[in-house]
């Protein structure tokens, strides 16, 4: 049997540097999907900086990405049918509900959201500060009304659980 497709998409969150890994990405191998990462451009330095990136290439096939291709080139991923956005942040989450596509991780998830037949998650985490900003319920109504499940990692338990929130 082939393993479904997961577009698990990752934006610079504290703690995505040392759990990324750990409690996402190997659990949903474990789980059964085959990973399509992309990575904001801070996440992928940060991955990068502490040997996480190498840990995350290990666990998929496909390429992972930061960076748009170039004119010609090849797509680098099958189009996923469920996407995972997590660790989410603020800032990202607020770009992909006002559809601003500034770097390949919103591009790819804009250009998704609402799609038929696509499923979305969005597993955020941001402080108790950001979540009473009068703009942030609005966001996360924009991305409901939109079809896309969302979930507050919660700091002090294990992002796994996220995966729950996946289809079957």
């Amino acid at each position: 049997m082939d393993r479904r497709l997961l577009g698990l998409v990752v934006s610079s969150c504290g703690g995505v540097e040392s759990r990324l890994c750990a409690e996402i990405a190997a659990p949903a191998v474990r789980r059964g999907w085959r990973l399509a990462v992309t990575l904001t451009p801070t996440a992928a330095v940060w991955l990068a900086h502490t040997g996480e990136l190498d840990r995350l290439r290990a666990l998929t096939d496909l390429e992972v990405r930061s960076e748009s291709r170039l004119p010609g080139q090849p797509r680098p991923h099958p189009d996923p049918d469920v996407f995972l956005f997590a660790p989410a942040s603020a800032g990202s989450v607020a770009k992909l509900a006002l559809g601003i596509a500034d770097n390949q991780a919103t591009t790819v998830l804009g250009e998704s959201l609402g799609a038929p037949g696509v499923s979305m998650v969005v597993g955020y985490q941001v402080r108790d500060t950001r979540a009473g900003h009068p703009a942030w319920q609005g966001h996360l109504d924009a991305l409901t009304s939109a079809g896309v499940r969302t979930h507050r990692l919660s700091i002090g338990l294990p992002w796994t659980e996220v995966l729950d929130q996946l289809p079957d």
